[in-house]
């Protein structure tokens, strides 16, 4: 078995004295992981930093196998992503969202997205709108997407203000002025994509919104708390 992909490193597990067990999130094969021998050197350790973008050549005997990489750098990004803690703390965020995932399961779209998010993580004006749209995307990939299009009460499509907590659907102003204590903000550049830098509050109710869901739907079903590195990224922004 043979093939050849892109991909984002994303983990790093010691292998022996010499090898590393590389986990990396691919545009074709999804997360996988390889061996690679010798991954431990000084020239390949620098290569093989989470957050760098790699040509992969993959091979094992049996497609279940673990497999072996064969790596070629593509973008190194782990100087800059160690210079920032903004962005030290984002790339270990995206690594655990990206866990969530089944391995080897192909989302090339979701791929696409990390590399983007990957090289604006030390821009304190666009890194936390990026990763808290980010992290709505990963819970659409999860077969839990937030449905914004239309007033889950009224259907109308217009002043959008709210979300649901029950249902993760939208609800107007008006809708839900009775229980907007109970609702949760629906931050207005989740609706647009004009690129406008969206404000304190809207970054505020961007990350209750997805932490919200994430919470409930992918990480406590699994025994888990929110990670550590969101608590540490939100930090490193002020939204801590």
């Amino acid at each position: 078995m043979q093939w050849r992909d892109e991909g984002l490193v994303i983990g790093l597990k010691r292998h022996g004295e010499a090898a590393v067990i590389v986990e990396a999130f691919t545009r074709e094969h999804g997360r996988h992981l390889g061996l690679v021998r010798g991954g431990r050197s000084l020239k390949t350790a620098a290569t093989l930093q989470p957050g760098n973008s790699v040509g992969l050549v993959w091979r094992a005997r049996l497609d279940e196998h673990l497999g072996a990489y064969a790596i070629e750098p593509l973008i190194l990004r782990a100087a800059m992503l160690m210079g920032s803690a903004q962005a030290l703390a984002g790339m270990n965020y995206l690594g655990a969202l990206a866990r969530l995932l089944p391995e080897r399961d192909p989302h090339p779209g979701f791929f696409e997205a990390l590399g983007v998010i990957a090289d604006r993580l030390d821009d304190a004006a666009l890194a936390p709108a990026l990763v808290a749209r980010f992290e709505a995307r990963l819970l659409a990939e999860a077969g839990f997407a937030l449905d914004l299009s239309e007033c889950a009460a009224t259907g109308v499509r217009e002043d959008l203000v709210y979300v649901s907590p029950k249902s993760g659907r939208a609800v107007s102003a008006s809708a839900g002025a009775p229980w907007r204590d109970k609702l949760l903000p629906l931050p207005a550049f989740f609706l647009s994509e004009t690129g406008a830098r969206p404000s304190a509050e809207d970054i505020d109710a961007a990350f209750r919104l997805t932490g919200y869901f994430l919470l409930r739907d992918l990480f406590a079903p699994r025994g888990l708390e929110l990670p550590d590195s969101r608590r540490a990224f939100l930090a490193a922004i002020g939204r801590g």
